[in-house]
């Protein structure tokens, strides 16, 4: 049985730079509007993809290539929604309401593709959640700007149980590519609907740089090759952690006040990944068994 430890690590690892990320975007932000900075960041990632492996969209099935740009378009969907409920409710209130896509990813897996979740999987889902409200909870209110959140929650756990359905391993790196080029696409046309504007100096330019390259390239790879192996609500809850590292880059970096309720929070979240990879590891080790 070959060890997903590899993959474990990969992904915990993606999760602290998609944290990280929310201190290299916050003062690039302040001087370039969101959805240039997302289109610039998605058109140099693709480009990056390309260049790397000009021949990837080689011998590409119409079903594959359409499978891909579905999983963009969830992925696109989810950032559109997400960044527009910003605009309109607090960071906290985003922070939280987005984190449930933990809720959705089964939920969706359950109800629609009938797919079998694990008790232990949903305790983990459950503690997950109650250490993301501990961390982002600052009074969460039902407005405008929290509907739109919480639509993106939806979206983006459609987009972890889609990856789970149609990742195989095989053509992980086109079906990244295919993602990341239609959210290219998809930021374009609202930046460029608001008047498209260019990175006004080098430190935004780096920001884009890093958030190309290591969460977008690498981190959409990582998890792309990941849902391969491991079911949705695993990946979910992995990624989860993103929340506690942004939270300690944010108090690394920025100063930002350490409570009590965030330390249980950030507790909370790395108990549900510790359970979920156990729970994996015990699920793949029983079938292995099965089979023998």
């Amino acid at each position: 049985m070959k060890s997903k430890l590899p993959l474990y690590i990969a992904m915990i690892s993606i999760a602290a730079v998609w944290g990280s990320s929310f201190v290299v975007m916050k003062d690039s932000l302040e001087r370039q509007n969101v959805f240039s900075f997302l289109s610039s960041r998605f058109i140099l990632a693709a480009l990056l993809m390309f260049l790397y492996k000009p021949g990837v969209f080689r011998r590409l099935t119409k079903k594959f290539v359409t499978r891909g740009i579905i999983a963009g378009i969830l992925l696109g969907s989810g950032y559109i929604f997400q960044t527009y409920g910003l605009t309109k409710t607090t960071v906290s209130n985003t922070g939280f309401i987005t984190g449930l896509y933990l809720v959705f990813t089964p939920l969706i897996s359950l109800l629609i593709l009938k797919r079998h979740v694990l008790k232990i999987q949903w305790v983990a889902v459950i503690i997950a959640t109650i250490g993301l409200f501990f961390i982002s909870y600052n009074g969460v209110t039902i407005g405008f700007g929290e509907i739109l959140v919480l639509i993106s929650a939806f979206i983006y756990g459609a987009h972890f149980v889609a990856l789970g359905e149609w990742s195989d391993g095989k053509n992980t790196y086109a079906l990244t590519l295919i993602q990341v080029v239609t959210v290219a696409v998809l930021t374009s046309i609202f930046a460029f609907r608001d008047g498209f504007q260019i990175a006004p100096d080098s430190t935004v330019w780096l920001a884009i740089l890093y958030t190309a390259f290591f969460a977008t390239f690498l981190g959409f790879l990582v998890q792309t090759k990941a849902q391969s192996v491991m079911s949705a609500t695993v990946a979910s809850v992995l990624l989860a952690t993103e929340t506690p590292f942004a939270v300690f880059f944010g108090l690394y970096f920025h100063d930002d006040p350490l409570t009590l309720r965030i330390i249980t929070g950030g507790l909370l979240v790395m108990a549900a990944m510790a359970l979920v990879i156990w729970s994996d590891n015990k699920k793949t080790s029983m079938r292995a068994l099965s089979h023998e």
